[in-house]
């Protein structure tokens, strides 16, 4: 298939050694900035932050809490997706205001969804409210290696870690947040051997279904 963003995809893949010579410019870097900001969410509620790490020192610390995956070191800058502790009534009606501030849009037709959402998550227990945040960081995930690859910019993506050491190390508890997913970010190494190989995948005609 002769399309761009194919082409892109093809080219992606899970990076195994940066070159930790070379950073992202601060556009770059600012581009993913913006794509996490941007990524869909459940009710548009964003109950996410993006750690941006580029101190070489606390990279360097990552490595044994990450598996030993080297990635965290060298790479130009650690992404680490992070959920809010909770989800708080004050954070809900917060998200409500921010609408109508945005958008003007009047407030008989904001309250019905406020109460809705309040009614909803007051329901829920802590454990189905941390996998629904949870959930929402992969599909953060996913935005930004899509960018990523369109950029041509190398990416690991992360579920080898240790979420309790991060929070520590991180101080994430101090300011409301868990880590849920990590994602390296920078160029590859010359030398990574993994760059060349081919993909892997079931086909097209396997994994899809039209009804």
């Amino acid at each position: 298939m002769n399309s761009d963003i194919i082409n892109k995809l093809e080219w992606r893949y899970a990076c195994k050694k940066f070159d930790a010579s070379k950073k992202l410019s601060e556009d770059k870097l600012t581009m993913l900035k913006e794509v996490f900001n941007l990524t869909a969410t459940s009710y548009g509620l964003q109950p996410l932050k993006m750690l941006v790490i580029t101190n070489a020192a606390i990279k360097k610390q990552l490595v044994p809490i990450s598996m030993d995956q080297e990635q965290v070191r060298d790479a130009s800058h650690v992404l680490v997706l992070c959920r809010e502790a909770g989800m708080t009534s004050e954070y809900i009606i917060d998200h409500f205001n921010r609408i109508e501030a945005t958008r003007n849009t009047p407030r008989d037709i904001l309250d019905p969804f406020q109460e809705f959402l309040l009614t909803s998550f007051s329901e829920k227990n802590q454990e189905d409210i941390k996998l629904w945040m949870e959930k929402q960081a992969y599909l953060a995930l996913g935005n930004l290696l899509t960018a990523c690859a369109l950029e041509e910019i190398d990416a690991c993506p992360m579920e080898g870690f240790e979420p309790a050491k991060y929070d520590e190390l991180l101080q994430l508890d101090a300011i409301g947040l868990s880590s849920v997913l990590v994602l390296p970010v920078g160029y590859r190494a010359e030398d990574d051997f993994f760059s060349g190989l081919k993909k892997v995948r079931r086909g097209v005609e396997e994994v899809i279904i039209e009804i």
